[in-house]
């Protein structure tokens, strides 16, 4: 009789309000942006969105399929986008320009997305933030589903341009990049505090090609492998003292 009653609350709960899914991904958006993973229950989402925890089973079946859900309808837009700009890019000839365009397509996405679905603007890139340093196994792997393929496809892009220097250092500076495009998108104000004024952190056209510059000098750098004799010298040491 309970689970009955509890089924039938659902449904007139989705009969209701239309828009009771979207009332839920958005609390739990928010929640997550806010507390992580970890720390929100089903029933914090439901009490956020003005439904029962019934209606969050009932759309997503489990906590794990609307975090999944989230990333999916953010992340597949800008990941089509960055797609058709990587493809672009792989086409120009001036090496120097093709790898900057490469770093480009990576980039544009991410801060062109504004609030829309298209990567979800400061919100989601400040979720995307919190996951990624929570560690939970289940995040883990939503997000490697999520973005894994895109992100090989841009590495072996770089390599293709940078053939000298080893896949495993551009997968070191891409993600370093990655680093830097989260807290360039979550915390603008920064820069404009620390340049006293002189430099707009919000203008995303200017952060855009500060990264790219930054980014392309990076991945040009020597194979880590090709240090001077003094910073060889400094890494043996550093290791040792470990």
């Amino acid at each position: 009789m309970v689970r009955k009653a509890a089924k039938a609350d659902v449904k007139a709960a989705s009969t209701r309000k239309p828009n009771m899914r979207e009332a839920i991904l958005a609390a739990a958006e928010e929640l997550f942006s806010t507390y992580g993973f970890n720390a929100v229950s089903v029933r914090d989402i439901a009490q956020a969105a003005g439904a029962n925890p019934g209606s969050v089973t009932y759309h997503f079946k489990t906590k794990d399929g609307l975090l999944l859900e989230i990333y999916r309808r953010h992340c597949g837009p800008m990941n089509r986008r960055r797609s058709e700009l990587l493809a672009a890019a792989r086409r120009v000839r001036d090496l120097q320009d093709r790898l900057e365009a490469i770093v480009r397509a990576y980039v544009l996405p991410a801060f062109t997305s504004g609030s829309d679905l298209a990567g979800g603007g400061t919100r989601f890139t400040r979720l995307r933030a919190i996951m990624s340093a929570e560690g939970n196994e289940v995040v883990r792997k939503i997000i490697a589903q999520t973005f894994d393929d895109t992100s090989h496809a841009f590495i072996d892009a770089i390599h293709e341009s940078l053939p000298h220097i080893p896949r495993t250092d551009i997968v070191w500076r891409s993600h370093f990049l990655l680093g830097a495009l989260y807290y360039s998108l979550v915390t603008p104000e920064r820069v404009s505090r620390l340049s006293r004024g002189s430099a707009d952190g919000a203008d995303a056209g200017h952060a855009i090609e500060q990264l790219v510059r930054a980014t392309a000098a990076s991945l040009q750098a020597a194979p880590l492998d090709q240090a001077t004799p003094a910073r060889r010298k400094a890494l043996v040491s550093a290791k040792g003292e470990r």
